[in-house]
């Protein structure tokens, strides 16, 4: 979005009756919805994930809110109604998501793992790789908006993902963890469903 449409939208936005915009600046997901990546690869199982999300944010959650809003301005003096004010923040925290969301989709490519067919490491592959102190782990390469580390989903722009991909069963690529030069071999390659 050019910086003349942020100000514009920004303008129309900002409150006249005292409540003020604690968080006017960029959150961390409009930062990442703006990342200069042309594709946004997802499984099926991320990609309706967030779908339901953004439908539940328009369909229910905000509609819901706005009533909530609508009937706290009617109770008079705005400046000192906590509901009217909480209200009008936690809206716009919910139409910014509503806008990372929408953006992320818009260019989401959905891969589906068990469509692909490869020798080597792609997006959506189930990884299994040994490090250099001999320890067995299982990764599973997803979409920048499914990471979840703590149960072995790695986004495919982390480093370790960057240094797998495109490598075959044998390989020994190295990688710079926070210990320094690391290297693994990879042990095995699968496309599985990934849930």
């Amino acid at each position: 979005m050019p910086v003349c449409s942020k100000i514009m939208s920004k303008a129309f936005t900002k409150e006249q009756d005292g409540d003020q915009d604690e968080d006017s600046g960029s959150g961390a997901d409009e930062q990442l919805a703006l990342l200069p990546i042309r594709k946004n690869y997802m499984t099926p199982k991320g990609h309706e994930r967030l779908k339901n999300e953004l439908h539940e944010l328009l369909y229910k959650t905000r509609p819901d809110l706005t009533q909530v809003i609508a009937w706290a301005a009617s109770n008079g003096d705005r400046s000192e109604n906590a509901d009217y004010i909480y209200g009008k923040r936690r809206l716009r925290e919910i139409d910014r998501r509503i806008r990372f969301l929408s953006k992320r989709l818009e260019i989401a490519e959905v891969i589906d793992p068990k469509s692909v067919r490869s020798e080597k490491v792609q997006f959506g592959a189930t990884v299994t790789y040994s490090n250099e102190e001999g320890a067995v782990k299982k990764i599973r390469i997803v979409g920048i908006d499914e990471s979840a580390p703590s149960d072995g989903k790695i986004s495919w722009i982390s480093p370790i993902a960057k240094a797998l991909l495109n490598h075959a069963v044998g390989d020994t690529p190295s990688f710079h963890s926070p210990k320094g030069e690391e290297e693994l071999e990879i042990l095995k390659i699968e496309y599985l469903e990934i849930p």
